[in-house]
C-alpha cells in the first residue's frame, strides 16, 4: 500500500527520508553581477578594469574636434583605454575667415602641427579666438595628423602610430577594435555602409555605436566625457565575462565570454542613454 503523507502516522508506517540536499552551485551559474563583485572586491581600486581593455575608434567628420576629444578622454582616462580615430568627410574641413571660405586639407598626408603653423601665420588672433588652434594644439599631443576611416583596412599592423608617439596606440597595433564610435548620424551611415563594403573579411565583431554630439567644443568636452563613462561600462562588462566564462575565442571573436557580452551591450546602451538623454545614441553589431 502506497504511503500517503497527508495520512496521520499511525506508528506502523515507515517514515520517508529527508530528501537529498542540492547539489553546489557551479562556476557557470554565477550570477554576473556577484561575479563583478568578486573581481572588484579581490583587487585594489581600478584593477577591474585593468585587467582587460577593449580596443575603441571614435569617428566624426573631420577627425579634429569630436572624434579628437573622445581620443583624447578614452587615452588619458585613469583606466586608459587603447584608441585609433578617424574622419568619413572627403577632405578636411577647418572654419575660415567666412563660411563660405573654410581651410581645406588632405587626409592622411596632413599633420596637425602643419594645420596648427599655417593658421598661425594666416591669421593668429582670429584662429585663437575661435579655439581651432587650441583644439589643433590639443590634437598634436596626441597623434601626427587626422586619418579617414574609409582607408583604414582592418587587420593592417598599425606600428608606425606607435613611432609616432600617437596616445593610445599600445594596444592597437593588430590594426582591430572591438567597438567603434561616431560622433554623428551620417558618420555612422558611413561606417556602417563602408564596413559592409570592405567585406568583413576578418569576421570579426564590432559594435558601432553613434552618440549625436554637436560640432562645437563644448558640447564636445560634454559628448567626449560622456563617451568615456560608455567605455567604461562596456569594459566592466568584458572584465566580468573573462572571469565567468574565460577568455578561450575572444581574440578570435568567438567563445562565451564574448557571446555573453555581445548579448549584454543593448542593455548596457540603455542604461547609458538614461544617464545621458541629450545624447541621442544609435547601435548596430557589423563586423571588421
Amino acid at each position: 500500500m502506497a504511503y500517503d503523507p497527508r495520512r496521520t502516522n499511525s506508528g506502523t508506517s515507515t517514515p520517508q527520508p529527508p530528501p537529498p540536499p542540492p547539489p553546489p552551485e557551479t562556476s557557470t551559474q554565477t550570477d554576473m553581477a556577484s561575479a563583478a563583485q568578486a573581481l572588484e572586491t579581490a583587487n585594489p581600486a581600478g584593477a577591474a578594469t585593468d585587467s582587460y581593455k577593449l580596443k575603441f575608434c571614435t569617428v566624426c567628420a573631420s577627425n579634429n574636434n569630436r572624434s579628437m576629444e573622445a581620443h583624447l578622454q578614452l587615452s588619458g582616462a585613469p583606466t586608459a583605454f587603447p584608441v585609433i580615430s578617424f574622419g568619413t568627410g572627403s577632405l578636411v574641413r577647418l572654419p575660415g575667415p567666412s563660411i563660405t571660405q573654410p581651410n581645406v586639407y588632405s587626409f592622411n598626408t596632413t599633420s596637425y602641427n602643419q594645420m596648427y603653423e599655417e593658421l598661425c601665420s594666416k591669421d593668429e588672433r582670429l584662429y585663437r579666438g575661435n579655439g581651432i588652434l587650441n583644439m589643433l594644439d590639443r590634437n598634436r599631443q596626441l597623434k601626427w595628423g587626422p586619418e579617414r576611416f574609409q582607408d583604414w583596412v582592418p587587420g593592417v599592423p598599425r606600428i608606425d602610430n606607435l613611432s609616432k608617439g600617437d596616445k593610445g596606440a599600445i594596444g592597437t597595433e593588430g590594426g582591430v577594435v572591438d567597438v567603434i564610435i561616431t560622433c554623428e548620424e551620417r558618420c555612422w551611415d558611413a561606417v556602417v555602409d563602408d564596413l559592409m563594403n570592405k567585406g568583413n573579411t576578418l569576421n570579426y565583431p564590432v559594435h558601432v555605436f553613434n552618440v549625436d554630439i554637436k560640432d562645437n567644443h563644448e558640447e564636445a568636452l560634454t559628448g567626449g566625457k560622456a563617451i568615456l563613462d560608455l567605455a567604461n561600462h562596456l569594459n566592466e562588462a568584458a572584465v566580468a565575462e573573462h572571469l565567468v566564462h574565460g577568455s578561450e575565442g575572444w581574440a578570435n571573436g568567438t567563445g562565451p565570454a564574448r557571446q555573453s557580452f555581445d548579448e549584454k551591450v543593448p542593455e548596457i546602451l540603455a542604461d547609458w542613454q538614461e544617464r545621458y538623454p541629450n545624447l541621442p545614441a544609435l547601435w548596430t553589431l557589423a563586423w571588421l
